[in-house]
């Protein structure tokens, strides 16, 4: 019988696709290692695969001269030097489209306690302030202007859970789509002319900070800013400033810049923000076949079979 092919899984996973990864390769943890070099450098002149994702630059996929695919255990790759991969022939592969919806219902959720303010109302009948009158009125979402940066599938998963919750729809991305809603090709022009402006894009240097204080003041003191895309998209330290001064309305955030850190300001404002560990995912369901997408192009790439959902930046590499 011969032996399993040897995987490298850079960082803790959905436990059951831990254990999956267990069963079909030989599994070695490197987040786990007592010694991660001294893992690294026995594996280095055999080594093919690595799992994960997470870490996964020039300097550590350098060490590894036979390596042929990174697979990420999620739909963002930012994590992943894919320049890199496919310049050396390495293959990169993601998990979307699984996460869609789970992701989508995450934003409304939090759009919908951002705006109807859900959470403070929560605080406020365990505090025993019911008793002494009524919570104030909150803002509607229905029949608001809701611009989707990045109109990618959960994008276009968050939209038609917009529609159905009878908002109107618009959109900006790095170039239009035969879609029916309203392109906006500038951002800030959006950002005037929207209630809510939803975050859903890809992080990385590319969109570092895209959502500057400009687009926020833009957004302004009535506008509600759901960011379930990566905190690295946001100017962090803008918004805060803006959401203190009023000068921004309110925000729901599931993603921040330097997670699990999150800054003191935006924990203070618990009235105005809603925040959330990073959950946009996290269902038993959806991280089951988010790693079962990554053990099958695992698979596949051992098999020398076409990867299921190859990154377009190494695809043809």
């Amino acid at each position: 019988m011969s032996e399993k092919p040897e995987v490298l899984l850079t960082r803790a996973v959905y436990a059951g696709t831990i254990e999956t990864l267990e069963r079909e390769f030989t599994l070695h943890k490197l987040w786990a290692a007592p010694d991660p070099e001294k893992m690294i450098a026995e594996l280095a002149p055999r080594l093919r695969a690595i799992a994960g994702g997470a870490g996964c630059n020039a300097e550590l996929l350098s060490k590894f001269p036979k390596l042929g695919l990174v697979a990420n255990f999620g739909v963002g790759y930012d994590t992943i030097d894919v320049e890199y991969c496919a310049k050396h022939g390495i293959r990169a592969t993601n998990s979307p489209d699984v996460l869609n919806d789970e992701v989508a219902d995450t934003a409304i959720g939090l759009l919908l306690c951002t705006a109807r303010k859900l959470l403070v109302g929560d605080r406020f009948v365990r505090d025993g302030k019911w008793l002494k009158g009524p919570m104030p009125l909150t803002t509607t979402i229905t029949g608001k202007t809701m611009g989707i940066v990045g109109l990618g599938r959960i994008g276009e998963a968050i939209a038609e859970r917009a529609i159905a919750h009878k908002m109107k729809v618009v959109y900006h991305n790095r170039s239009k789509k035969d879609v029916a809603y309203t392109y906006y090709p500038k951002l800030v022009d959006m950002a005037r002319d929207v209630d809510v402006l939803m975050v859903i894009i890809p992080g990385g240097a590319e969109t570092s900070k895209l959502i500057s204080r400009e687009v926020m003041e833009a957004l302004g003191p009535d506008g509600i800013l759901i960011n379930v895309a990566r905190g690295t998209v946001v100017d962090e330290e803008a918004m805060v400033e803006l959401l203190k001064s009023g000068k921004l309305g309110a925000a729901g955030l599931d993603v921040f810049e330097k997670e699990p850190q999150v800054p003191q300001g935006l924990i203070e404002l618990t009235d105005t923000v809603v925040l959330q560990p990073h959950v946009g995912s996290a269902t038993h369901y959806t991280r089951t076949a988010m790693g079962q997408l990554m053990v099958d192009n695992i698979k596949a790439f051992f098999a020398g079979k076409p990867l299921l959902t190859e990154v377009p930046e190494t695809k043809g590499k």
